[in-house]
């Protein structure tokens, strides 16, 4: 009867909720809407009177052009470090920086946070705004995006696109989720909250795996910071406010198909073997000797036509290259002028010729004609009579 009872309680509707261990029991502050459990409270040094029992340290390497400007900023680091009782230091002979525990060390969570100081001075992080991380509401996170792409034009030209012209799309992601952000070599440093941290991880990432614009997250973040103004839209889901952006032309890859050959039971023939090939060429019956002739013969054969080759390829720089039409047509047309030119020079200058000599018979007068005739006519010589 008791287990028929039992039964009747276990098919009944309500269940009640099993607890595994005597501490695992409803508390009165679980459902208490006073208590907000997100809140981060700052830490109480009466909280660890006694101290750190172990000492425990961190290190990280830093590039060899970030040594000048941490032996600057290293007294700073130094004097934010020793407030809440961690001991730093700065190894220039091994590039390394280390942060360790001491007795003066009350919140056991702070090496965590002195180990994310070094990680952040270590990628180019200003030390004023690294030193911030030591603050008990504020997260880091390094993202490695080096790896998220083979290509690395494609990495450059990406990693541009989350900058965006005069660092425009930096700045926009780092208003609307409240993180700073700094794009440095292969890995991106966040520092902000855990909800902005995640934000800015999943920009990152889409831009670089080019899944989405970072331009188009800006858009769904500046959509998501009204919706949130809206009280009666607290507990609702958002998807249908939201804008869906789809990808235009992107090029797919065709799917090769394979021609399928028609079905035989037969198996394929048998590839001829060495030997065989041998036997039908006949050179399976030649003596070592005939057989060493034969490769030596083919070598040369192959010898020669390279070496022509070569000789072709020598001469070749040699012969003169052809003229062009174009400027055979110019040539000639230079040519037909400049004829064009001393014909008509040569026409010009014998007119000028007849023109003077007709100018000069025209200014001849008779008297002087007359004149000179009598003058130059030449006086006979009397010639003696034989009879004298």
């Amino acid at each position: 009867m008791d287990t028929e009872v039992g039964g009747g309680e276990s098919s009944s509707p309500k269940k009640q909720r099993k607890h595994k261990g005597k501490h695992d029991k409803p508390k009165p502050w679980d459902e208490d809407p006073n208590i907000d459990r997100w809140k981060v409270e700052k830490f109480d040094p009466s909280w660890n009177e006694g101290g750190m029992l172990e000492v425990s340290s961190f290190s990280t390497l830093f590039p060899q052009y970030r040594e000048k400007y941490l032996q600057e900023v290293w007294p700073m680091v130094k004097t934010a470090l020793k407030e809440f009782g961690v001991a730093c230091e700065l190894n220039l002979v091994e590039g390394s920086m280390s942060v360790s525990t001491t007795r003066q060390t009350k919140d056991p969570y702070i090496i965590v946070k002195a180990r994310d100081l070094i990680k952040l001075l270590s990628r180019s992080v200003p030390a004023p705004q690294a030193i911030k991380i030591l603050n008990d509401d504020m997260q880091c996170d390094i993202i490695k995006i080096g790896s998220l792409i083979r290509n690395k034009e494609r990495f450059v030209k990406r990693r541009e696109r989350l900058l965006g012209p005069n660092l425009s799309t930096l700045k926009a992601i780092e208003i609307l989720t409240g993180c700073y952000i700094l794009v440095q070599g292969n890995t991106v440093a966040a520092m902000g909250s855990f909800k902005g941290l995640k934000q800015v991880r999943r920009v990152v990432e889409d831009c670089i795996k080019n899944v989405l614009h970072p331009v188009y997250h800006i858009k769904i973040l500046l959509m998501k910071r009204e919706l949130a103004k809206n009280p009666a839209l607290a507990n609702e889901n958002w998807d249908r406010f939201l804008p869906k952006f789809k990808k235009k032309n992107v090029q797919q890859k065709k799917v090769k198909t394979k021609e399928k050959k028609p079905y035989t039971p037969f198996p394929p023939p048998q590839p001829p073997s060495q030997m065989d090939l041998q036997l039908e060429s006949g050179e399976y019956f030649l003596s070592e000797k005939k057989k060493s002739e034969r490769k030596w013969r083919e070598k040369m054969e192959k010898q020669a036509e390279k070496t022509a080759e070569k000789k072709k390829k020598r001469e070749a720089a040699f012969v003169p290259p052809k003229e062009n039409n174009a400027t055979n047509e110019a040539g000639s047309s230079n040519a037909n002028e400049n004829s064009e030119v001393a014909a008509m020079a040569k026409s010009l200058k014998r007119k000028a010729k007849e023109f003077r000599n007709n100018q000069a018979d025209g200014d001849v007068r008779a008297e002087s004609y007359i004149a000179n005739a009598d003058q130059a006519r030449p006086k006979k010589k009397k010639l003696s009579s034989k009879s004298d």
